[in-house]
């Protein structure tokens, strides 16, 4: 195995265990808020779903920077050590995004669950964390070229 592929086997790896994570911390949280829903009489929120996948967003994030890495060591742009580093290094901060998008979809769905109100406000925290894989990814890339 080269140098290079470890950074792309962690771009992938580490941003799709991040999103198992957090997606699993948000559907465990879902059900538990459309129990408490159900027990009380209240109407269930389908958003909560979305709640749940949120964090999945960072495997594709995770696909693309591997594939970027590739690309960039091929074509002669970066060196195996850069790769490996930005592999390293992206995935974990892909990866910690999925996890704490994951937690604060779980807390949307149980406020949303209690209130049936905010889904507008959650739906752009959640946002906001999807934010930081994003950046991870856009200047991974520029790095890269």
């Amino acid at each position: 195995m080269n140098i290079q592929t470890i950074g792309m086997v962690c771009a992938l790896g580490l941003s799709a265990i991040g999103s198992a994570l957090g997606a699993g911390y948000a559907a465990m949280a879902a059900v538990g808020a459309w129990k408490k829903c159900y027990a009380n009489g209240k109407p269930a929120s389908f958003i909560m779903v979305a709640f749940a996948g949120a964090p999945l967003t960072q495997t594709i994030y995770g696909f693309l920077l591997m594939n970027f890495i590739r690309s960039a060591f091929e074509s002669g742009a970066a060196s195996k050590m850069l790769c490996m580093a930005i592999g390293i290094l992206g995935g974990i901060a892909i990866g910690l995004s999925a996890l704490f998008q994951g937690k604060v979809a779980a807390a949307s769905a149980d406020a949303l669950g209690e209130t049936g109100k905010g889904t507008a406000n959650y739906f752009m925290v959640i946002g906001i964390v999807e934010t930081v894989a994003l950046f991870t990814l856009v200047f991974s890339l520029l790095l890269l070229q």
